[in-house]
């Protein structure tokens, strides 16, 4: 039985890990220790490294909190990242190894948020089938509003009105590198106004991520009469196109402004893509939805994953020792 050692990430192992996630056959760059190291400030990183001898073989993003390890809670998703040489088998005994260490660390609990499958770029589930072994505990789950670009496309008739509202209205969508315009003007209003909060990211911050990941986080307004109604910031994977963020002036409903950005970005933007993420539509740790947000976003033909979210007791690492026969 193979023996793995676990160490916790270093920032003198900053290009072994990037090296590592640039291969693995579930990563996107938001595990990139540039994107995670964003918001290092606000969190305890306690991310680990599993080597098989001198080998690299899996990483797990993650946190601390007292005596809780959380994958990783300034990230939308995370896990376990390993490569597709990593067998059932394999990462069965790597998660159990982790588990010894970190009860031997004296961590008594880890919460993990899974990867959805849309963004694996193999099949990578044997987590998932892990978690059920080691009798973790669900303990949230979020659903993910997600369009299949590779089948054909039914859009809703109120989607289509507020498209021809769109061309009616001479609206413009302009790629931009700049996010001062959204920002300002449109996204931090609303959520003032709507939910008393403030975007995840500062505008600094986002401006930031945006210079280290060019190709990956993406900027498209809409423009009426030269003036900026809506917006949209986006997250682009090998696989997956994210709507981080989505806000729209109070004209939205008249000039169409959100409706004729989204059909742009579905139908020609990035039709060549796997799939169209929304994200969730869900409040109270996926216990309510809003059903008006959810309805517009399955109006443009979007349909339902899950996310789930696992709790685990490390003292569990037991019930992983005789699965392997």
């Amino acid at each position: 039985m193979k023996n793995y050692t676990i160490k916790q990430y270093q920032e003198s192992e900053y290009a072994h890990w990037n090296a590592f996630i640039s291969t693995a056959k579930n990563a996107t760059f938001l595990f990139h220790r540039d994107f995670m190291d964003y918001h290092k400030d606000r969190f305890e990183d306690y991310s680990l490294m599993v080597f098989e001898g001198k080998k690299l073989v899996a990483v797990l993003p993650a946190n601390r909190v007292g005596k809780v390890i959380y994958s990783h809670q300034g990230l939308s998703y995370g896990g376990l990242v390993y490569g597709e040489k990593l067998k059932l088998a394999s990462v069965i005994l790597v998660f159990s190894a982790i588990l010894f260490y970190l009860n031997e660390n004296k961590i008594s609990k880890i919460q993990l948020k899974t990867i959805p499958s849309i963004y694996h770029n193999k099949p990578a589930e044997e987590l998932n089938y892990t978690l059920f072994l080691v009798e973790a505990q669900l303990i949230q789950r979020e659903s993910l509003s997600v369009i299949d670009l590779s089948k054909p496309i039914v859009i809703a008739s109120g989607r289509k009105e507020g498209v021809k509202k769109g061309m009616v209205n001479n609206l413009e969508i302009r790629e931009v590198d700049e996010f001062d315009d959204f920002w300002n003007t449109i996204l931090i209003p609303n959520l003032e106004i709507k939910y008393l909060a403030k975007p995840v990211h500062s505008l600094q911050e986002i401006a930031n991520l945006k210079k280290k990941f060019p190709k990956n986080i993406r900027q498209f307004n809409v423009y009426y009469k030269n003036e900026i109604v809506a917006g949209a910031t986006l997250f682009e994977s090998e696989n997956v196109i994210h709507s981080q963020y989505i806000s729209a002036n109070g004209s939205k409903n008249e000039t169409g402004s959100l409706d004729f950005l989204y059909h742009h970005l579905i139908t020609e933007v990035f039709s060549n893509k796997k799939f169209f993420d929304f994200g969730t539509s869900n409040k109270n740790q996926g216990r309510n939805l809003n059903k008006g947000l959810s309805f517009w976003k399955e109006s443009f033909g979007a349909s339902t994953i899950a996310q789930d979210f696992y709790e685990v007791e490390t003292i569990n690492y037991s019930k992983l020792e005789n699965v392997i026969k």
